[in-house]
């Protein structure tokens, strides 16, 4: 259980999962910044959050990933003098076909998902360099394969695909970051997480954020003997945020097949165990973003 003292920041936090990450956090004590793109929503989080959490700390900062050029705004704004936590969970899958660009011209689900929160990472180091990053991916990660030579999906872009490839990057971001802490002696954990299948029928409502009617409910259930609602799905980011036994590099999910229940402990496979490919990325990152690649060992106040 965190102390008083415990300020988290979690990025996504006012819909979906990232609203009950929030809203779990509150409940056991932590003080939450909800990082959000609309301020509406994120108020809307808020008062859902109170309403259930009597005495909930919970404020908001603006947080456009898709934006690299806003980032350092949003970092300065964050009025904490220190972060023992950021879950890093907001993400975008596109619906349609059409290949889509942030405003620096990146791809925008690899340019949200990852290259944003690599940046914004190196942007809150300063705060965080003795707390936790929990890096939230995704189970469909593991069949995913990410091309170091087309990054941006040039070639061929699917939405899926381009999801799962920046779900894969931001779990290889987030072991690459725990073997530089460790090279680094430093005090800080890395953690990645993935919330298993978690469905919006399963999710129990949380007006004005979510609501679920009994209809929606009664023709989930057979799916619910194998997937979750994103309540349950945000149990891994939780445990990795507050367990005192967590430890720097490890994986956590759901125990049931990687799809639903209580939080266990995983070992990484397949892509997900590629050093190589993820000591690469984190240098084209850091060229795409223009963030020092060594922000870990040499705090950054900036974008260069």
């Amino acid at each position: 259980m965190p102390t008083q003292s415990t300020i988290a920041l979690v990025t996504g936090g006012n819909a979906g999962i990232g609203y009950f990450v929030a809203e779990q956090l509150a409940a056991a004590g932590a003080a939450v910044v909800l990082g959000s793109r609309d301020p509406a929503k994120a108020a809307s989080a808020i008062g859902a959050i109170q309403a259930r959490v009597p005495g909930a700390r919970v404020t908001a900062v603006r947080l456009d990933l898709a934006d690299l050029a806003s980032l350092k705004s949003s970092a300065d704004a964050l009025d904490v003098p220190r972060l023992d936590v950021a879950v890093l969970n907001a993400g975008v899958l596109l619906e349609g076909p059409r290949r889509r660009e942030t405003p620096a011209g990146h791809e925008l689900t690899f340019g949200t998902n990852h290259l944003g929160h690599f940046a914004l990472t190196a942007l809150l180091w300063p705060r965080l360099s003795r707390g936790r990053v929990v890096t939230t991916g995704s189970f469909t990660a593991r069949s995913a394969h990410l091309d170091l030579d087309d990054l941006q999906s040039t070639r061929a872009f699917e939405p899926k695909r381009a999801y799962e490839r920046a779900k894969l990057a931001q779990m290889l971001f987030g072991f690459e970051l725990a073997r530089r802490l460790d090279s680094a002696g430093s005090r800080a954990l890395s953690v990645v997480v993935h919330p298993g299948g978690a469905l919006d029928d399963l999710t129990p409502s949380r007006p004005p954020v979510h609501s679920r009617t009994t209809g929606q409910l009664l023709r989930a259930v057979p799916a619910g003997l194998v997937l979750q609602g994103k309540d349950a799905g945000a149990w891994p980011s939780v445990h990795a945020a507050l367990d005192p036994s967590i430890r720097n590099g490890q994986l956590w999910g759901p125990r049931f097949f990687g799809l639903r229940g209580k939080p266990r402990l995983e070992m990484p496979k397949g892509p997900l165990a590629d050093s190589a490919t993820g000591r690469r990325l984190w240098e084209l990152s850091a060229e795409l973003t223009g963030v020092d690649p060594d922000f870990v060992t040499a705090p950054v106040t900036g974008l260069r």
